[in-house]
């Protein structure tokens, strides 16, 4: 289950739940961490290196992006040898999606 994308769900809204609401959105409401999501629903997995390759982007700045995506816990990631190999989180996506839904047709 996604960090903060549970207390959007499950909680009520007080104002704990709606900073943890807005701290997520701030995490994926960023042009490069889009494309990185983009990137990485098309290609399913990928390494840092990988990314700033295809998205012609410095290395440090992908970097401090993904660790953004991670803190929100946007992106998973799995360790092989001296890579980090990064994918998307669907979960917390998911959770997102159907939080815009709720309030969308209100």
């Amino acid at each position: 289950m996604a960090k903060g994308a549970d207390y959007i769900i499950q909680g009520t809204l007080q104002q704990s739940t709606l900073e943890k609401a807005a701290s997520l959105m701030r995490a994926i409401a960023h042009p490069l961490r889009l494309k990185i999501i983009v990137l990485l629903d098309k290609n399913k997995t990928a390494n840092v290196n990988k990314i700033y390759k295809l998205l012609n982007t410095e290395q440090s700045i992908v970097s401090q992006h993904l660790k953004i995506m991670r803190n929100a816990d946007l992106v998973n990631t799995k360790r092989d040898g001296k890579f980090i190999h990064y994918s998307v989180n669907y979960t917390t996506i998911q959770q997102i999606n159907t939080v815009l839904e709720k309030y969308r047709t209100k």
